[in-house]
């Protein structure tokens, strides 16, 4: 590959992917949602987990010593414990829809949905819902809304989001690599830690934008280290584990093995730590999906331009994921 200029897909979403869709489902009530990227068949998926707190679904079921190693769908969702309650609702819907694993002729069809949450039952919202969490309903209308255009901002699992002491949100973005390669990534931004420098307008992220896509905010000059804590992280107010965490997804349309696109995932997690200062504390609970479309063919030889394709394809992940924070926190707040 080239060292030409990367640029965005058209719509510098990760639905720049032929065969990917996303569906936010809200609940303004509750000040809560679930986001649901789709498959357009079951995809090469693998997750890497970094949180010391996470809250996950079906994440086993993709690790390559065992037997399905693919997803159907992947839900990102607010609500904690609860929300997981998303990945029901989508499964149900996908099911009936056919999609998934059929291993005899009876009985419905068994979509692989792997789940990861957010905390957002601190925010002001209505969360008296007794034994009906609306997680269920909302992952089942997610799925039913994914669409190649989305939106970004405080929206689906965004919606609840806050990113240090500001909103954050649900972001995404895209590079075309040379061959027509794709990278793309999905984030719902909730960390504890800051994305703006000292003078709360100035993004981590302001080197990686791309056509001013988060403001086009360039820093102040800078003439010391600044403060490991930053004043808009909320460390200086308070610290719970487990109450913030970054949860993602990456996808490419590169044939990668499921062994290949663990790598990107784990990869990616560097744009996590662009994007958020200080990122990967105990009080986060940081997970990064990734899944292969196959559309696009790596050469399988020889080894060694192999593997350096793939890990272009997991830079390019953790830039995109970096853009992406960074857009998910500019369109709450904007």
């Amino acid at each position: 590959m080239s060292s030409n200029v990367l640029k965005p897909g058209p719509r510098n979403l990760i639905t720049d992917i032929a065969g990917i869709s996303v569906g936010n489902a809200t609940d303004e009530k509750v000040q809560t949602g679930v986001t649901v990227l789709r498959c357009a068949h079951s995809f090469v998926a693998a997750v890497d987990v970094r949180g010391g707190a996470p809250g996950t679904r079906e994440t086993d079921v993709l690790a390559s010593e065992n037997l399905v190693g693919r997803a159907d769908a992947i839900v990102l969702t607010g609500g904690s414990v609860f929300g997981l309650a998303a990945a029901d609702g989508a499964a149900s819907a996908l099911s009936v829809d056919g999609v998934g694993l059929k291993l005899s002729d009876k009985g419905p069809a068994i979509p692989i949905v792997p789940a990861a949450v957010l905390h957002d039952l601190g925010n002001d919202g209505d969360k008296e819902w007794g034994e009906a969490p609306p997680y269920r309903a909302l992952g089942t209308k997610a799925a039913r809304n994914a669409s190649a255009e989305f939106d970004l901002g405080a929206t689906g699992a965004g919606r609840g989001a806050m990113a240090g002491v500001e909103k954050g949100g649900l972001g995404s973005a895209s590079l075309v690599l040379e061959g027509g390669v794709v990278v793309g990534a999905l984030v719902a931004a909730n960390p504890v830690g800051s994305v703006y420098m000292a003078d709360g307008e100035t993004f981590h992220a302001w080197a990686y934008e791309i056509g001013g896509e988060f403001g086009g905010k360039n820093p102040p000059t800078l003439h010391e280290l600044p403060e490991p804590f930053p004043d808009y992280s909320r460390l200086h107010f308070r610290a719970q584990a487990g109450a913030n965490t970054t949860i993602a997804v990456i996808a490419t349309n590169a044939d990668l093995t499921n062994v290949e696109t663990k790598r990107v995932a784990m990869m990616a997690h560097d744009g996590i730590a662009r994007a958020v200062r200080p990122a990967h504390t105990a009080f986060d609970g940081d997970i990064v999906f990734a899944v292969a479309t196959a559309e696009k063919e790596l050469p399988a030889d020889p080894q060694p331009m192999r593997h350096g394709l793939v890990a272009r394809i997991g830079a390019a992940a953790s830039d995109c994921l970096t853009r992406a924070i960074a857009r998910a926190v500019y369109e709450a707040n904007r």
